[in-house]
Parts: structure tokens; sequence; C-alpha cells
């Protein structure tokens, strides 16, 4: 939802009309967030600096005030806040993912297993080479290959090669 935000080039103050919609938005997106499991909520996109979306947080933050005073923990005060930045989001027009981080997480292969993946991969095209080798195929591809897997050690690629 684009809210059209009217901005006094005087004082920079926000129209009355819209800081009602702007807190309605605000408690909107607050109650969603409550009822929302924290590894449920969408992943907020970076809101670039404008006079617009300054002007944007500016009116927000007396609105908040209220809603802090009244948090009793730690976990409500999160929601409040959170619930304040999907609240911008939606009132500058920023895109929100549809579904929540815990759906697409759980598909992601985690970064130690892909490495160790790769790792396997490397190791297997160089076996598939050094066999390759042995078999008496020494191309160019093969030979620099094996040179730079050698590289550093006293193991000579032409060695390997005669072994049968």
């Amino acid at each position: 939802m684009d809210l059209p935000v009217v901005v006094d080039s005087n004082d920079d103050e926000i129209v009355s009309h819209e800081l009602e919609q702007m807190r309605s938005i605000l408690e909107e997106a607050i109650l969603e967030t409550r009822s929302t499991p924290l590894e449920n909520r969408p992943r907020l996109p970076r809101i670039p600096l404008s006079k617009r979306n300054r002007a944007v947080e500016r009116a927000l933050n007396p609105m908040l005030v209220t809603y802090l005073e009244a948090s009793r923990d730690l976990c409500e005060t999160d929601s409040i806040l959170f619930g304040a930045a999907v609240a911008v989001c939606r009132i500058i027009g920023a895109k929100l993912p549809t579904a929540g981080r815990a759906t697409t997480q759980t598909n992601a292969i985690p970064a130690w297993r892909k490495r160790i993946e790769d790792r396997i991969a490397k190791a297997r095209a160089l076996i598939g080479r050094l066999t390759s080798l042995r078999s008496g195929n020494n191309r160019p591809r093969i030979m620099r290959t094996v040179r730079m897997a050698f590289a550093g050690t006293n193991v000579c690629p032409s060695r390997i090669s005669r072994r049968n």
C-alpha cells in the first residue's frame, strides 16, 4: 500500500489525514507481527535514504512511544519494533516477501555441506583424470591438471603414467 505522502516544505510535517492512515497501518502491522511466530517473519528490505522515507520514519516514531511504554517484555517490544518496520515498508511501498523465512530456509543447503560436496566433486574429477593418465591418456589438459595437483610435491606425473 503506497500512500501519497505530502510533505510541507516549511517544517516537514505530514498532513493529519495521512498520519491517521499511517497509525492504522502501524496498528495492523503490529497486530500481525504479534500473531506471527518469530521464525515465520519475512525478511525486511533495505530502505533507501530519502527525504520522503525519513519523513515517514519521523512521523511514526512518536506513535511508537505509546506502544513501547505499554510493552511488558522483550518479545513484545521486538514484535512492536518489527511491526513498525513492516508498517514503514508498506507505507513507502517497499516489497515484502509473502512467505515466511522458515519455508525458504528449510530447503536451503547449509554452507558447510555445500563446501564438503564441492571438495568431493573436485576430488572425484581429479581421481578421474589420474585414472585417465594411468591408462595412457597424456593429453595436455590431463597433464596440466595432474601437474597442478602434484605441485609442491616430489611426485612426477610422468612416473604415474608409466606404472601399470
